[in-house]
């Protein structure tokens, strides 16, 4: 309780470029939050997926993933490779690049956000620091110095806003490269998924199958 009493004390000591300094906080961790939850719920690959293709592999796999929810990244892929043979394999190319700059539309959401949280908290950290020492430096009279409180208040102000922005910047710097590898990832799993419904396809079309 007297930690959280002093964190909150301390919070206080920063002044007025703790709001918005605490606005950018709340908003990376519902960033952090929302995305690793769509991530975890719509965008880890089932292996069986992954793995290589017999010729009759794209009934299966679209079969297969009908399991996952709607929105789920694999399930939105495989639309573009169910079986219909009036549909040439161009087009199909075709619908599942359309996809997958969907998908990462959708994925990435938020991203900006954070990427700009990272450079923005450190600049509103250094702007509560130039403040804290404008106002310790006003302090200074003519003859010497005439408030040591005001001033071991301003200079105190200063540190705590240096020190917030950068926590919050080192967080929102995390979580963003974290994301934006995962989303790489997902994308080349993306890619291997539909690499290989098309190879299949084509094998089926050159065997003369069904």
């Amino acid at each position: 309780m007297d930690e959280w009493t002093g964190l909150v004390a301390a919070l206080r000591t920063g002044g007025w470029i703790m709001y918005p300094l605490s606005l950018l906080g709340v908003l990376a961790l519902t960033i952090i939050f929302e995305r690793a939850y769509v991530f975890a719920r719509f965008a880890r690959a089932p292996m069986a997926l992954l793995e290589p293709d017999t010729p009759d592999m794209p009934v299966q796999a679209a079969d297969g993933v009908e399991r996952l929810a709607p929105q789920h990244a694999f399930r939105r892929m495989a639309a573009a490779w169910r079986p219909d043979a009036a549909t040439p394999l161009w087009l199909r190319e075709a619908s599942a690049q359309a996809i997958a700059a969907r998908i990462e539309r959708d994925m990435s959401r938020g991203l900006w956000l954070l990427e700009t949280i990272v450079t923005a908290a450190p600049l509103l950290g250094l702007l509560g620091t130039i403040v804290g020492m404008m106002q310790s430096f006003q302090l200074f009279g003519g003859a010497g110095l005439v408030d040591p409180v005001g001033v071991t208040g301003g200079v105190a102000q200063a540190l705590v806003a240096t020190a917030v922005g950068l926590i919050v910047a080192v967080f929102a710097l995390f979580a963003f490269n974290y994301f934006s590898r995962r989303l790489e990832r997902l994308m080349d799993e993306l890619e291997l998924f539909a690499n290989a419904r098309l190879n299949a396809l084509r094998v089926r079309d050159e065997t003369g199958g069904a």
